[in-house]
């Protein structure tokens, strides 16, 4: 297998490297924080009109760049490293890879040009209660009936990822007769509330969606129930994957930052870099962080690699878990070795940590994806 990237991929991710340090510095990452909607409109506009983002993984066929998921993975690294406070993962990396794999042709061709074009936003609720697919899915309370006026869909959904502003909703809920379904419809439509939540991680917002007495779209059903089992595996592991290297670029950041500031601050007389703790305390940094960055290539690889569909799901899971093990630790080790300032709001690790937090129970927790892994090859055997 080999890891070695193109200069095509190269450019891709030197350009988001150069972008981004640029576009979403820490003061404008903090600005961003304190608006109304939580992002910044003008880099939202400048990432999918000008550099064309929201296309990487979209087929020719619907208006994208036809490129692949080493192409997104350099590209959502970058974004992990500067935190840009933009819906780009509700949008290119959960809704679009939930289109992609479970929805339907027609569904495919009214969204997916749209998104590729930046003129659309969109959110997937993946449960009523959490932010994993499996096994929350059990408790989902949104259902479809029939009224006088067509479908009429009731539920809630309490954590969704930009939420309170994206144009198209994605939820799951149960048919007439009981079984899970795919619908997507507009934002707007009557009787849909949506609360933004004060959450933890400002950098990336959630809101609670209310769902009461909904017409639906007569479209609106994108993905039957026997669709939605047999591809949605397969659109999850797309997004841990997609969130995995977020991940890795927020662990990077942590050991630039930290490596910057124990060059500077000076202890008894020398920079606390040249303490033999601190050096082995960054270099534990660095090697957790080749290794997550390793699993992530491999695992990108793999999904390009229709032979290998099966691994896919195990490879991207294992890349989800391990990501977020390295940048829980590296935004720890990170605070730590900032000394008494490094929880402060004045520097950066802070908002790093959170991050690190939050993304650690999106699409399972390293210990839920370890179990399900185990049970995988359990049950292969």
């Amino acid at each position: 297998m080999d890891f070695a990237l193109s200069s095509d991929q190269e450019m891709i991710r030197d350009t988001a490297e150069a972008f981004l340090a640029e576009a979403s510095s820490s003061a404008a990452v903090r600005a961003a924080m304190q608006t109304a909607t939580g992002f910044d409109d003008a880099l939202w506009e400048r990432i999918g009109q000008e550099l064309g983002w929201c296309a990487t993984a979209i087929p020719e066929a619907y208006d994208g760049l036809d490129l692949g998921s080493v192409e997104l993975v350099l590209l959502m690294e970058q974004m992990g490293r500067r935190l840009p406070c933009a819906p780009f993962f509700s949008t290119v990396c959960l809704a679009t890879s939930v289109l992609l794999e479970v929805a339907d042709e027609s569904a495919r061709q009214r969204y997916l040009s749209h998104i590729a074009a930046g003129d659309l936003t969109a959110t997937v609720a993946l449960t009523s209660n959490g932010m994993d697919w499996q096994p929350q899915i059990q408790t989902l309370n949104a259902a479809v009936s029939v009224g006088a006026d067509g479908n009429i869909l009731n539920g809630s959904f309490a954590l969704v990822a930009d939420g309170a502003t994206a144009d198209l909703l994605i939820v799951p809920a149960r048919d007439i007769n009981g079984a899970v379904a795919l619908y997507a419809f507009p934002s707007t439509l009557s009787g849909i509330t949506r609360k933004p939540l004060n959450n933890f991680d400002k950098t990336r917002r959630l809101a609670a969606i209310t769902l009461n007495n909904v017409v639906l779209p007569a479209d609106a059903q994108i993905a039957t129930p026997q669709q939605v089992v047999a591809t949605m595996p397969r659109a999850i592991a797309r997004v841990q994957l997609a969130l995995a290297a977020e991940q890795l670029g927020g662990a990077q950041q942590c050991l630039d930052l930290t490596l910057a500031y124990t060059a500077e601050r000076v202890q008894f007389g020398r920079t606390i870099a040249s303490f033999q703790a601190i050096k082995h305390r960054c270099a534990e940094m660095m090697v957790k962080i080749e290794a997550t960055r390793s699993a992530i290539y491999g695992a990108a690889t793999v999904a390009e690699n229709p032979a290998l569909a099966k691994d896919f799901l195990l490879e991207a899971a294992a890349a989800k878990a391990l990501a977020s093990d390295t940048y829980c630790h590296c935004a720890a080790e990170s605070i730590q070795l900032h000394g008494g300032v490094g929880f402060t709001w004045e520097y950066d690790p802070q908002l790093y940590f959170k991050r690190a937090q939050a993304s650690a129970h999106w699409l399972g927790s390293a210990d839920v994806l370890r179990e399900r892994i185990a049970a995988a090859l359990l049950d292969a055997t």
